[in-house]
Formats: C-alpha cells, sequence, structure tokens
C-alpha cells in the first residue's frame, strides 16, 4: 500500500465505528509509477507510459477555450466527444460511454456486472486495475497463468466455470508489452459461454504495428458479450485530465449508464478530447517516434546483455539476471540517483524486471548510458 492508505489491520476493525464492507481489506491499493528520482530530482519520466510528444497544439487552444467558462456543468452525456470518437472509428455513438480514465469504465463494467459470488478471470501479469475492480465489486479474481508473458486463451478457458462473468484481457498487455493475434481473441470468444462478459482493453492498440492484431472493435460491433475499452492517456498525451471510452453492444452502454456518475468527465476533457482525437497528424507522429525508437532501446538494451520481451506498446520490459530481483532494484536504484525514474513490476510478479517507457531521444539515450555504466560496460 502507499503511504495514504497504509493503516493497521487491527485499528481498521475496531467495532466502535463503521466498518468497510467484505472484501475491500483485502484489496491491494494500486500504486502509480514514481515521479520523481532521488533526492527529488527527476531528469526523465519514463514510469507511467507518457508519450514523450506533449499533448496536441489543437487540444491545448480547445483547453484555453473551455477554461473560461468553468462555473458552467459539461455535458454528462459527452454528446460531442461520443460523436467525433465515433466518426473517427466509424462507430455508431449510441454505443460509446466516456469515463474518467478508461480505469472508471473497466470499474463500471465490474460494478454493473459482477456480485458476491461471481467471478471474473484475467492473466497473471495483467493490469492490476482488474483485480481491484473484482474485487470492489465483491467478485473472486481468478487468475490464468500465462505462457511466455502472454496471455494464454487456453489456460483462460480452463478456468472458466459456472460462476464466471467476466474476462479482462488486456490487448496488448501492461506490463509485458506482448499481444495476443486477433484469431486467438476471436477463438477465446468462441468458446466463452454467451453470458459471460469478455473484455478488452486496447489502451496502447494505437501503438500497435502487426497484420495478425485488431483492438476488438469489429468483435465489439458483431457480439453481444465482447466489449472494448480506449484511452486518451497514452498517445493522445492527456494523462492529467483522466479520459477514456468505451464501445460494445447496446445493452451493456445502456446498463453502464444507469450507474455512470451525471458528470463523470469534466468539459476540459471533453473538449481536449475531441480536438485530440481530430488531430491525426499528432497521432501518427507519436506513432512513428516509438516506431522509430521502441527497436533501438531493444536492441541497445540487448547489447548490454539484458533480455526485453517483445513489445508492440510504447514502453519495454526489461529483465535482469537475477532471480531475487536484486539486480533489478539495484538498477533501479541506480537509475534513480541519476534522475531517471523506470517502473519496478515486482506488485505484477516480476520482480527481476524494469519496465522502460519509450521517451525521447535523449531519455532514451540517457537510460541506456546509465544502465551500459551500471553493468560496467560503458
Amino acid at each position: 500500500m502507499n503511504e495514504m492508505t497504509t493503516v493497521k489491520q487491527a485499528d481498521v476493525l475496531r467495532s466502535d465505528r463503521p466498518q468497510p464492507k467484505p472484501g475491500v481489506l483485502d484489496i491491494a491499493a494500486y500504486v502509480p509509477g514514481k515521479s520523481k528520482g532521488s533526492h527529488g530530482k527527476t531528469l526523465h519520466k519514463l514510469s507511467s507510459n507518457e508519450t514523450p510528444l506533449g499533448t496536441s497544439p489543437a487540444a491545448r487552444e480547445a483547453i484555453e477555450t473551455v477554461a473560461r467558462k468553468l462555473e458552467l456543468y459539461p455535458d454528462g452525456a459527452a454528446t460531442e466527444l461520443r460523436a467525433a470518437i465515433g466518426d473517427i472509428y466509424g462507430l455508431n455513438p449510441d454505443r460509446i460511454i466516456c469515463g474518467a480514465g478508461s480505469d472508471e469504465v473497466l470499474s463500471m463494467l465490474a460494478y454493473g456486472y459482477l456480485a458476491p459470488g461471481d467471478e471474473a478471470i484475467y492473466s497473471e501479469h495483467g493490469f492490476l486495475v482488474y483485480d481491484i475492480a473484482i474485487r470492489a465489486a465483491g467478485a473472486t479474481p481468478i487468475i490464468a497463468p500465462e505462457k511466455n508473458l502472454t496471455t494464454d486463451v487456453d489456460a483462460i478457458l480452463a478456468r472458466v466455470s459456472d460462476k464466471t462473468k467476466m474476462v479482462f484481457i488486456a490487448n496488448p498487455n501492461n506490463p509485458t508489452g506482448t499481444y495476443l493475434p486477433f484469431e486467438e481473441v476471436r477463438r477465446l470468444h468462441e468458446n466463452l459461454p454467451s453470458h459471460v462478459l469478455l473484455v478488452l482493453d486496447a489502451a496502447y492498440g494505437e501503438y500497435v504495428r502487426r497484420n495478425d492484431y485488431e483492438s476488438g472493435i469489429e468483435l465489439a460491433a458483431t457480439s453481444e458479450n465482447v466489449f472494448m475499452t480506449r484511452t486518451f492517456s497514452k498517445i493522445y498525451g492527456l494523462a492529467n485530465l483522466r479520459l477514456g471510452w468505451g464501445f460494445g453492444p447496446a445493452h451493456v452502454i445502456d446498463a453502464l449508464n444507469r450507474i455512470r456518475g451525471p458528470f463523470n468527465i469534466s468539459g476540459v476533457a471533453i473538449a481536449a478530447g475531441i480536438a485530440s482525437v481530430q488531430d491525426r497528424d499528432f497521432v501518427n507522429r507519436s506513432v512513428e517516434h516509438n516506431d522509430q525508437w521502441l527497436p533501438w532501446v531493444t536492441a541497445e538494451l540487448e547489447k548490454l546483455g539484458l533480455t526485453v520481451t517483445p513489445s508492440v506498446g510504447n514502453f519495454v520490459l526489461v529483465h535482469f539476471p537475477d532471480e531475487d530481483g536484486k539486480r533489478a532494484k539495484d538498477a533501479d536504484a541506480y537509475l534513480l540517483e541519476r534522475g531517471c525514474v523506470l517502473r519496478m513490476v515486482g506488485n505484477y510478479g516480476l520482480p527481476n524486471s524494469i519496465r522502460m517507457t519509450i521517451g525521447s531521444e535523449e531519455a532514451n539515450r540517457t537510460v541506456v548510458a546509465h544502465l551500459a555504466d551500471f553493468l560496467g560496460q560503458a
């Protein structure tokens, strides 16, 4: 737990004050990536998969315009934003819902479809928000082992039971950077019971350059039990505004709108989202930057003798040779001392690994140089 939520269990379970419902105290609070290096010095923050290209100029202009009207409530239905998303992707806006980051959409799905006694499945190294959302809804998380740090369809299907109500798949997956070819996603869907909701989290979908990848739009458009989520936090550079969206069957959208907060996203986020999704030049430049530096970072780290899981996202998972994680922790501390902030992923069951966001040219070269020094190969 982080420092804000650290409370002694015995102190919480006192009978003289309100108690959280069963299961809440079993949730491990989400701990985001560090923002500062040692001594408060940060030269390069590569811990949260943020884009190094900043924000679209069109989005900044839109924010400035809305800033003159902060006394007014936003459009609770985010009508214009849903229309803009629908126009770009060729989707019916009525089947789109927006949230404060895709995290909120994922949580709404759990709250709307999971109850005590239900089970929901996610993969071994899947996004930790799935576990939090499942437990917060009172349901039981079921973890399916991965194969080569990649979601294993057979392992998921083997864990489906009469209690299974939902399956979460991050495609591409964070923090591993691996992905499922869409034929495997379809195989998973075809073998799930029709009452099980398959949630495809495509937060990094815009970065993928593989012919056998699809984000899930078509499957969500043609199925009654598939839902896709996306985010504006990564390639669009709007992480600070907390904005995401989901697309799925009309009956699922209807259920989520019944539990969605009336003004769950701000007018500033709506305006910036519209401008961002329409600025295709900015998106293309972001993809091109990643296409250039993802293979470079991977190759340079491998030259140092490190193992890098092949990634299709805007980050890489770097493995150090020891089993107990000491070498990775030492490397992380070495980088932090020099103002380079990466992400330890021990809470994902990967104690000997560090996740590195693809940053600016300077950031990428600096981290590689420091790791070369750390490993004695300078």
